[in-house]
């Protein structure tokens, strides 16, 4: 049976910020993939209906494991939910990713619902990945350029 994993963080950013990291090609390139690998987005039309493709390298190998989807839904500072489909055969199925953002006294709730996740992808493993990319969203979003900080 596929996975479903949860994942919460609360973020020292705004929601709008948070959300422009998950749809910004730049960004995503910047924080997605996780230690020990680099990331290439290779097309993001981010709008309802629109598409994503991105590969993600091993950087130590340089195996390539690249995946794409589409947006089902975009609210500016609120929610994203888009579909994932893996180009290896052997990582069969459509994931559906929902990111629901809230504002909160300390910045943004972030809550990250992946289902449909293929049975050969342990959760564990899963959930690890996400923990380090989450890691390097918080760099991005919470770190104000000095000019800002004042």
């Amino acid at each position: 049976m596929p996975h479903t994993i949860r994942l919460h963080r609360v973020l020292k950013a705004p929601p709008e910020r948070v959300y422009r990291a998950f749809i910004d090609p730049a960004a995503v390139s910047k924080w997605n993939a996780p230690d020990g690998f680099t990331a290439v987005v290779h097309e993001m039309d981010a709008r309802v209906g629109g598409h994503y493709r991105t590969s993600f390298i091993n950087f130590a190998n340089g195996e390539t494991h690249s995946f794409g989807g589409e947006y089902h839904a975009l609210v500016p500072g609120e929610r994203i939910v888009v579909s994932d489909r893996f180009d290896d055969p052997n990582l069969p199925g459509e994931m559906v990713t929902t990111v629901a953002l809230r504002a909160v006294s300390c910045g943004t709730e972030l809550s990250i619902t992946q289902e449909g996740l293929p049975d050969v992808v342990p959760p564990e493993m899963c959930y690890l990945g996400w923990q380090q990319s989450l890691e390097l969203l918080a760099r991005l979003v919470e770190t104000a350029p000095p000019a800002e900080m004042s």
